[in-house]
């Protein structure tokens, strides 16, 4: 069985638009590239072949994933109800001791990017914070050892 996989509105149309850009785009600018160089003669040693197979085996490896993971996925709900409680979706602040406040919002693994603060529900510190409110004082075993802080606030 399938693992469940969850995207938020915003994520599952990001991941839309690049599966649309990968079919209309860059899968016919690719395909005019190969038809090029199988022009050039022996494909046995044409790089220009061998480069454009490789970046279309990719290419349509990331199609299918796409296709695979936007038909299955479940779409994160942002209902814009205070619930109190993180959950999938939610923008969490939270503050270590003599540090400065953190942000992150609770997405599934698919879109999860730590440098936007989007953090996976699956990562050691979103699984911390599921479930939470504020003020709740929570630690949690991060890679570099244990980490506790405290959530402020929770949109």
């Amino acid at each position: 069985m399938a693992e469940q996989v969850f995207l938020t509105k915003q994520g599952a149309e990001e991941l839309q638009l690049e599966l649309d850009d990968l079919l209309n785009v860059k899968r016919p600018a690719l395909a005019q590239k190969l038809k090029e160089a199988v022009a050039q003669g022996d494909l046995s040693e044409n790089a220009d072949y061998i480069d454009a197979k490789e970046q279309q085996g990719f290419l349509e490896g990331r199609i299918r994933y796409l296709e695979n993971l936007l038909r299955s996925a479940t779409i994160i709900e942002d209902n814009h109800k205070p619930s109190g409680v993180v959950r999938m979706g939610s923008t969490v602040t939270v503050v270590q001791k003599g540090e400065e406040p953190e942000t992150y919002t609770i997405v599934g693994a698919a879109e999860a990017n730590p440098r936007e603060g989007k953090i996976s529900n699956e990562s050691p510190l979103g699984a911390a914070l599921l479930g939470r409110r504020v003020n709740d004082k929570i630690t949690y075993e991060a890679p570099g050892g244990q980490i506790s802080f405290k959530i402020t606030e929770i949109r």
